[in-house]
């Protein structure tokens, strides 16, 4: 199935008339409708979801909170604006939220919590983007007249500046306990929660029972063009629906998207595993070559960082470019690689073998 639709994808992806055969590892949000997908996407059942009309929509966001737990949710374009209306429904102006410093809300969203929330973002350094319950005792904030309060302990899983690595179920259990002693809300920033599900083995309805919001991404393994939804409670999806569209999120005939969602979720949420496998691949590779230094322990999901140790990140990426195969710098000497289900096994095996020698 993997290099079926990695061939029929390809054969229809044009370059000023020529196919482009770079090997693109920089996210695995770079994925493009199959045409499979397009076909469901032209058929969808839509109607005008500012209205609450679209039924494709409705029945999605249903699906999705009853998968993981929750009483409801609202689609949404992008990642960052889930995670957004995630914080601003949990939090008043002057609140705080307690972050690990690797976290994407910190790192990539442009401050938007700041902005859009008057909240102030504490970062903690964790382990791989994780949090801890040691890390977060005495953390909260409040008693004084001087003091922000805090309110969220924002989590990601699977962390993305953290390399891919997933919570435990204990790990989550015990910042549960210790927000509910605190009487803090728990946000998590699921953006690769399938990748987590599919490494750890956790069911999905677990999340609902230890978070109060989250965040589920689209467009990040599962292969669909556009889309996150924020889950959580009736009340809290309430408050969300309102500033979504204060935001611009409120979207008209979006059944369109959502159905690209929908099967993605359907049929590609199987092929994660043969992601992960590759990933661990092309990591052993890495590892075989004295110009890089990896931790293979870290290696966990889809997402690979490694170290160069004769030049910078950027001269090293040049070089692959070179050869036909894109990846993103992390840092002065660190590189990502990303995968994903449209790469063919031909690739893999071009790209090992490159590393290997490079």
């Amino acid at each position: 199935m993997y290099n079926k639709l990695a061939k029929k994808l390809k054969a229809t992806q044009k370059l000023k008339g020529r196919i482009s055969f770079m090997i693109d590892l920089r996210s695995d949000t770079i994925t493009k409708p199959t045409p499979e997908m397009l076909e469901v996407m032209m058929k969808a059942e839509v109607g005008d979801d500012v209205f609450g009309e679209d039924p494709t929509v409705n029945a999605f966001q249903q699906r999705m909170a009853d998968y993981f737990g929750f009483d409801a949710g609202v689609f949404v374009p992008s990642g960052t604006m889930s995670n957004q209306l995630g914080v601003k429904v949990l939090t008043n102006p002057g609140d705080e939220v307690l972050i690990d410093e690797a976290g994407h809300i910190f790192n990539y969203e442009t401050a938007a919590s700041s902005v859009l929330s008057g909240v102030m973002l504490n970062t903690l350094k964790g382990n791989n983007g994780k949090l801890s319950v040691d890390l977060l005792k005495h953390k909260k904030r409040g008693a004084y007249n001087w003091e922000p309060n805090t309110r969220v302990i924002s989590l990601e899983n699977t962390t993305n500046k953290g390399g891919g690595v997933c919570y435990s179920r204990d790990e989550l259990l015990s910042i549960k306990d210790f927000a509910n002693d605190e009487g803090l809300s728990v946000h998590m920033d699921g953006a690769r929660i399938w990748n987590a599900i599919t490494k750890t083995g956790i069911e999905p309805e677990f999340f609902g029972s230890i978070s109060d919001t989250m965040s589920i991404c689209f467009s990040k393994g599962l292969g669909a063009p556009i889309g996150s939804m924020l889950l959580g409670s009736h009340e809290l999806i309430r408050k969300a629906f309102r500033f979504r569209k204060m935001w611009g999120g409120g979207m008209r005939q979006v059944g369109i998207l959502v159905a690209a969602a929908n099967y993605a979720f359907d049929h590609h949420y199987p092929l994660l595993e043969k992601d992960h496998q590759r990933a661990q691949q092309f990591g052993e590779a890495i590892s075989e070559n004295p110009r890089f230094s990896i931790d293979l322990g870290k290696l966990e999901t889809n997402i690979v960082m490694f170290e160069t140790l004769d030049t910078d990140a950027v001269s090293v990426l040049q070089e692959l470019e070179n050869k036909g195969i894109r990846m993103i710098p992390f840092g002065p000497t660190t590189i990502r690689a990303t995968f994903h289900f449209q790469l063919m096994d031909s690739e893999i095996d071009q790209l090992i073998e490159t590393v290997r020698n490079i």
